[in-house]
């Protein structure tokens, strides 16, 4: 056996880092360098839009803004988790009618299209693909390429048919007094 493969772990290449699956899928819509005149000179830090989501029917879009990029992406997917929905999709996975909005002059529609598959563009698709839902048409009306709007705008439309996200707890069940009771895990 040679020793420098003895060394680095067998020869194996990579190494196996037994690192959990995420919860959510992540897609970082946009990264802005943001500039502050101070002083001294310029300030810089970044901005970040992103959308996490299960492609479970839960979906949610958080800004993080810090003066290192990989610190705003961490805050803008904890901000994406603070504003988590879950949305009610039929049984098909796609939208139960059509849904519209308007955030500031970004203006969306979307609506269900049976059996053509997600035909979107830009941002829409984005969402709608962590989302987990399917057969959707999603349009963008206006002329604005601002994508946090047009983000905004897709979520705005969704609030119809969507609720607070909550994590689903894990439970037992316990005998007690020849009684079933249902007890939270203990995390």
């Amino acid at each position: 056996m040679d020793k420098r493969n003895d060394k680095r772990g067998g020869g194996k290449r990579g190494g196996s880092f037994n690192r959990p699956k995420p919860e959510f899928d992540q897609k970082i819509i946009g990264i802005r360098r943001v500039t502050r005149v101070v002083a001294g000179g310029r300030r810089f830090s970044f901005s970040v839009a992103l959308v996490a989501g299960d492609k479970k029917g839960s979906v949610g879009l958080g800004l993080g803004k810090a003066g290192d990029t990989a610190l705003a992406i961490n805050k803008a997917l904890r901000n994406a988790k603070k504003n988590m929905v879950k949305l009610h999709l039929t049984k098909t996975m796609s939208l139960p009618h059509e849904l519209s909005a308007k955030f500031s002059s970004s203006k969306v529609v979307l609506f269900p299209n049976k059996g053509r598959g997600l035909v979107a563009g830009s941002v829409i698709r984005d969402i709608v693909n962590l989302s987990g839902a399917k057969d959707i048409t999603g349009k963008i009306l206006s002329r604005s390429t601002n994508k946090l709007n047009n983000a905004k705008a897709v979520m705005e439309a969704l609030k119809d048919i969507s609720s607070k996200y909550s994590k689903p707890i894990p439970e037992s069940t316990v005998v007690v007094a020849n009684k079933e009771v249902v007890v939270p895990a203990a995390e």
